[in-house]
């Protein structure tokens, strides 16, 4: 959740710090605060609300030093004001540093550190942390990193910390568990550490992402020390960035919301470049081609996942169960751990996540491991925890999605499980040759098909203006157009704060139909395929009681349209393809009801991009 950035070397850290802070501004917003390490003294800057008031409050103080660190937080323990921003400092302000996780075990420790006379400032968990680590350093007068290692071994949750000492100037000491750590490696025995690759890829393209239980030393003299949690010495296991910097900017779109609403023709062409073939009729998935017998045999494939994520699982349900014949059950990742589920060595679990840090989904893979099932990953970013997890799996190579609300994400996991789907479906025989053959050719042409209704940008901008003020709103859709009436109505909540519900659209008359009057809008996918007369059915049920009528229907369709208060056409395909498209109109009305309303579109109130905490 929240965001962590730290340099140590030979550069001033002040403006690589802030810069980072920005980048991983999405992950939280509630407060920003710095502390820099300068000839002895430690200079500690925080401030509620954003970076922006961050800058502001240290525009006359003193900001030089070359070791630093920097944080942006999501509160978890305590209100968001000054004193819960991190940096935290030990008592007597010796030992300073910033933590993004949550310290399950904190008020015990705090009553430990209290029975010893120790005063805390803060109501956060952190605080403890730092107290204790100062408690250990001091009365055993061991160095900063073991001194560490020795209070996360007390430490019971889930940490991404970063340390440093006035007594021990040249270093600063990193570790992790359960929440992301990545290092990146200067030319110089220069060292930048943040919370993902954003504020790096700027300064260097080689990185170290820490497991669960590492910790290292970074010291501008002697380089990089890498240790587990009993003080194993490792060897560091040094990647390389793909990350483009250009792909972290606007590039001249007033919000990164809006800029990866446009960019999925590209992100799902990326997606499935090179893992299909229409002209020669093929797909080739190489991450789980080790495992697709297991998949097949499999007594039934469990997707868990959070969010948007989940909605893209319910899409995939649709497609696995009628194109490859496979059991398929959709968990909440948040739930399914908690409720004793029955899993054994013939199951399947698939976890779908954009960052692949996701907490609620990371302990739902441990539990799947433990029960001996084959635990298999989609998610966006390289390197992250599930790619490393799980057995195997696929990346979605959507790009970074800096968005709060996700967009291409979901476009992209419904690709991949798409493309995971037709394979099976071929390896199964379930699937004829002609119909795998038109598919191929249909998903192919989607990028395409994308773009067409993006063009239609500024009529679904004159539609958004007409439901601005609305309160509440509901979303219909049937079959695997469902998720995606869930998925619409979860981006009008996210973004602009109107209460929106989605449904199976022949569920309205058990219950939500009593909402319905002329101050509601219903919107409605209404495409054509078999169920196109019910819905057209649900339809005439919402105008008899005087609902705004919205709808996405496909190009050419009249008897909607004659209908409708407003209708969106999106172009013809295969009906396992619609969700790809009928959720691009959405994103769009979402975004731009929100910019209307003068809400903060990329950094909606109260949330956060990466979940890593439970």
């Amino acid at each position: 959740m929240c965001g962590i950035v730290a340099y140590i070397g030979k550069k001033e850290a002040y403006p690589i710090i802030v810069k980072g802070l920005k980048r991983l501004e999405y992950r939280g917003y509630d407060s920003a605060g710095i502390a820099l390490l300068n000839n002895g003294e430690l200079n500690t800057y925080k401030k509620q609300g954003k970076v922006a008031n961050l800058e502001d409050f240290t525009k006359d103080k003193d900001c030089s030093g070359h070791v630093g660190i920097g944080h942006t937080r999501w509160a978890t323990h305590g209100p968001p004001n000054d004193v819960n921003a991190h940096p935290h400092a030990s008592e007597n302000g010796n030992i300073t540093l910033v933590h993004n996780g949550i310290i399950e075990n904190y008020n015990s420790i705090r009553q430990q550190l209290e029975s010893k006379g120790y005063v805390f400032k803060s109501d956060t968990d952190t605080e403890v942390l730092c107290y204790l680590i100062y408690d250990i350093k001091t009365n055993t007068g061991v160095k900063l990193g073991k001194a560490t290692r020795l209070a996360l071994q007390q430490v019971v949750g889930a940490y991404a910390i970063v340390v440093m000492c006035k007594d021990e100037p040249n270093k600063i000491v990193v570790a992790r568990k359960s929440s992301p750590l990545v290092v990146g490696i200067g030319k110089e025995n220069d060292f930048y550490v943040a919370s993902d690759a954003t504020p790096i890829v700027e300064y260097t393209k080689q990185v170290v992402y820490l497991n669960d239980d590492e910790i290292a030393v970074l010291n501008k003299e002697k380089g990089m020390k890498l240790f587990n949690i009993d003080e194993d010495q490792k060897e560091p296991y040094i990647e390389e960035l793909e990350l483009r910097l250009e792909a972290i900017e606007k590039e001249g779109y007033e919000h990164f919301m809006l800029k990866e609403i446009h960019e999925q023709p590209r992100s799902i062409k990326d997606c499935f470049r090179g893992r299909l073939n229409a002209e020669k009729g093929w797909v080739s998935l190489g991450g789980i081609k080790d495992y697709e017998q297991k998949m097949i045999k499999a007594n039934r494939i469990i997707m868990i996942a959070c969010g948007t994520s989940w909605h893209a699982g319910l899409v995939g349900e649709y497609l696995f169960e009628d194109l490859a014949r496979i059991n398929v059950e959709v968990e909440y990742a948040s739930e399914f751990r908690y409720r004793n589920p029955i899993i054994n060595e013939n199951d399947i679990v698939i976890a779908i996540s954009q960052s692949g840090e996701t907490a609620d989904t990371l302990a739902a893979l441990e539990l799947a491991k433990s029960k001996g099932a084959t635990i298999l990953g989609i998610c966006n970013v390289v390197g992250s925890s599930i790619s490393r997890i799980t057995d195997a799996g696929s990346y979605t190579h959507a790009g970074p999605e800096i968005g709060v609300a996700s967009t291409k994400a979901f476009t992209a996991q419904v690709t991949v499980l798409t493309l995971m789907a037709l394979y099976l479906a071929k390896l199964k025989g379930t699937i004829s040759e002609t119909k795998f053959r038109t598919m191929l050719s249909e998903l192919e042409a989607i990028p395409q098909k994308v773009q067409q209704i993006l063009d239609k940008n500024e009529g679904i901008k004159l539609i958004a203006k007409q439901y601005k003020n609305a309160s509440n709103a509901l979303y219909l859709g049937r079959g695997s157009s469902f998720p995606v009436a869930l998925e619409g109505a979860l981006k009008l909540k996210e973004i602009s704060y109107i209460h929106a519900e989605g449904y199976p659209a022949a569920e309205m008359k058990h219950g939500p139909i009593a909402l319905i009057d002329e101050e509601m809008p219903v919107f409605v996918i209404a495409t054509s395929g078999p169920s196109y007369e019910k819905v057209v059915s649900n339809i005439q049920e919402v105008k008899a009681r005087k609902g705004k009528l919205i709808a996405v229907v496909t190009e050419g369709d009249e008897q909607v349209h004659s209908i409708a208060d407003n209708t969106i056409e999106i172009p013809d395909t295969d009906e396992h393809l619609v969700p790809l498209l009928a959720t691009i109109p959405f994103q769009l009305l979402s975004y731009h009801i929100a910019v209307m309303r003068n809400c903060n579109v990329d950094q909606p109130r109260n949330l956060a991009k990466s979940v890593t905490v439970e």
